[in-house]
């Protein structure tokens, strides 16, 4: 069902309220006032005989000079007036008008709706020749009827005028509501489609002004985020490429030239005077540095000890391992035990981070002094902070790191949140929050 019709419906249902209600009041009005116009004229038929006839019953009047004036009169106008001579025979005196057309008539069901039981009046006089006849007046309320019926037409066109210009006025402005959502649909659409410079134009609503701000002003934000992911993806790349060179040239210099060396002793030891025990140490040798060179490009590129021994004990690892390149530094650790619970996907992501923060430390903070903190707190979740006491930065300018922002895709992937708190000459801190569960 969409927004047009179900506003259209709602328009349509509630004029349909409103005329129910309308009409109701006005059939009350209406027949409150039939009601109040027939009392008042039979009241004053009743007050005029009792003031020109209060014995009519012991004096004789000439019924043919004043009952015609008697119906001229326009109060007497909603009366029928009957006479019923001594005989039996009955005349009748219309006061009311006769409507014009048939057309002017009003309906049957609003007469039966406006119409109530009048009282009526029953006069006994006697004629100036000496007969008794009786006056009956009752009640004709049709004239005042139709008169209460043209007003409620009335009322009812200018109602139902009224509920045509509201449907209009409000489709008019949906109208224009519904082309401005059709724009921001049309936006949304592109962006869907990664079109992040599309921008929506200003809107004359104000509410619709805001959503385009609000829009634009994600789009921005989602451009600075692909194209930060895109330099990451790049940048990953870049250093997959270097590493894989890296390995190449080690398993090139080292263990090529170690194996030939062996190779070369080999050769060398099957001569009759060739000194075995002098080969026999200088294998050794090349070997212990094969095994020396291995382990460290298995460190370079798996820490072997996480799955061995736990996160905690990988990252003692690797502070002893910087603590023995850089003396200077004071690098502390305050982890407990249960971190070796962790699972292995979340344990190599926090490792990474922790090296990446200390590698940072090392290369830019200029610090005498870096503490590492991971725990879980009673909400189970972990937390994680990385601070130093060097040289700090100002804010803006740490988004070009690629190795912050790593820092960041890491936790984010374990859907976690990265902040990072800093200001010039006031170090650097670094902090995660990770939900366990």
């Amino acid at each position: 069902m969409s927004l047009r019709f179900q506003i259209n419906l709602r328009i349509v249902l509630a004029s349909l309220i409103i005329l129910v209600l309308g009409g109701s009041v006005a059939v009350w009005q209406a027949r409150g006032a039939v009601s109040k116009e027939i009392d008042s004229s039979l009241n004053l038929a009743a007050q005029l005989i009792q003031l020109n006839f209060p014995q009519a019953r012991q004096t004789a009047f000439d019924v043919s000079a004043w009952l015609p004036r008697f119906v001229s009169l326009e109060q007497t106008r909603h009366l029928q007036i009957h006479l019923k001579k001594a005989g039996g025979e009955m005349v009748k005196f219309t006061a009311g008008q006769q409507l014009a057309k048939a057309d002017d008539a009003p309906p049957q069901w609003f007469v039966d709706l406006v119409s109530a039981d009048y009282p009526s009046i029953e006069q006994q006089l006697l004629t100036a020749d000496g007969q008794h006849i009786t006056l009956f007046i009752q009640a004709d309320p049709l004239d005042e009827i139709s008169e209460a019926w043209k007003e409620s037409q009335a009322f009812f066109i200018s109602l139902g005028f009224m509920a045509v210009l509201t449907f209009l006025a409000v489709n008019l402005v949906f109208n224009k509501a519904f082309k401005a959502i059709a724009v921001i649909v049309d936006s949304l659409k592109a962006i869907e489609q990664g079109q992040y410079q599309q921008k929506l134009p200003e809107f004359a609503t104000q509410e619709y002004d805001h959503i385009a701000k609000a829009i634009n002003h994600m789009t921005d934000v989602l451009d600075a985020a692909h194209k930060e992911n895109s330099a990451l993806t790049l940048h990953s790349l870049q250093i997959q490429e270097a590493e894989r060179q890296h390995l190449s040239q080690e398993l090139h210099d080292e263990l090529g030239q170690s194996l030939t060396a062996i190779k070369v002793m080999a050769v060398t030891a099957k001569k009759p005077q060739a000194d075995v025990g002098q080969i026999t140490d200088t294998v050794i040798g090349v070997c212990d540095h094969l095994i020396a060179v291995v382990k460290s490009m298995m460190r370079n590129l798996h820490p072997l000890v996480l799955a061995e021994l736990g996160l905690k004990a990988s990252l003692e690892d690797l502070l002893n391992h910087w603590a023995s390149r850089q003396p200077d530094l004071s690098i502390m650790l305050l982890c407990p035990d249960e971190v070796d619970q962790l699972d292995a996907k979340m344990s190599i992501q926090l490792f990474r981070v922790v090296q990446e923060g200390i590698t940072n430390i090392v290369r830019h903070a200029n610090a005498s002094e870096a503490t590492i903190r991971l725990g879980i707190d009673g909400n189970q979740c972990l937390q994680l902070e990385v601070t130093d006491n060097g040289l700090g930065c100002v804010p803006v300018s740490i988004k070009t790191g690629f190795g912050l922002l790593g820092m960041r895709e890491r936790i984010n992937s374990l859907g976690g949140e990265f902040a990072i708190f800093t200001a010039p000459g006031q170090g650097l801190r670094i902090s995660a929050a990770i939900p366990l569960l």
